[in-house]
């Protein structure tokens, strides 16, 4: 009779340094802050923008994330 044996390969996981990942969570932090400020605030009693185009084009999304807007 024989025997085989299971063989495991060994993987190689790169590793990749927190310098290199920092900026990038930075960007996307920063990019889901500004979102959240577009669908949550803008057109509220803080607004950058005159008028109700921010409004009307995120506005599907506020309701969507539970943000009253009317």
């Amino acid at each position: 009779m024989s025997h085989s044996a299971v063989l495991t390969p060994e993987l190689d996981v790169p590793s990749i340094p927190i310098a290199k990942i920092v900026p990038w969570a930075v960007f996307y932090g920063l990019l889901a802050l500004l979102t959240l400020y577009f669908v949550g605030t803008e057109q509220g009693a803080v607004s950058a923008f005159a008028g109700t185009g921010v409004h009307e084009w995120v506005h599907d999304a506020r309701h969507l994330l539970g943000f009253p807007c009317h």
